[in-house]
């Protein structure tokens, strides 16, 4: 089944996208630090798929940000 995007998928991509590009990092180099797929990065920064936790406080660890600072609210 088909992951409906929503205007918070889009604004947390937007965050995401912004912050990795902040500190110089391409998306396969943020999925090499954070042991996620390339793919994956790519999905969240458009809106296409959500973060677990996990992968949302490692993301977040990676890039110097607390996960609250990502987050769509």
């Amino acid at each position: 089944m088909e992951h409906k995007i929503t205007k918070k998928d889009l604004r947390f991509a937007k965050r995401l996208k912004k912050a990795r590009r902040s500190v110089g990092l391409t998306q396969e180099q943020l999925a090499d630090k954070t042991n996620l797929s390339t793919t994956f990065i790519g999905l969240l920064e458009t809106g296409r798929r959500k973060p677990s936790l996990k992968s949302l406080q490692k993301i977040a660890s990676t890039l110097g940000f607390k996960a609250k600072d990502l987050l769509p609210f």
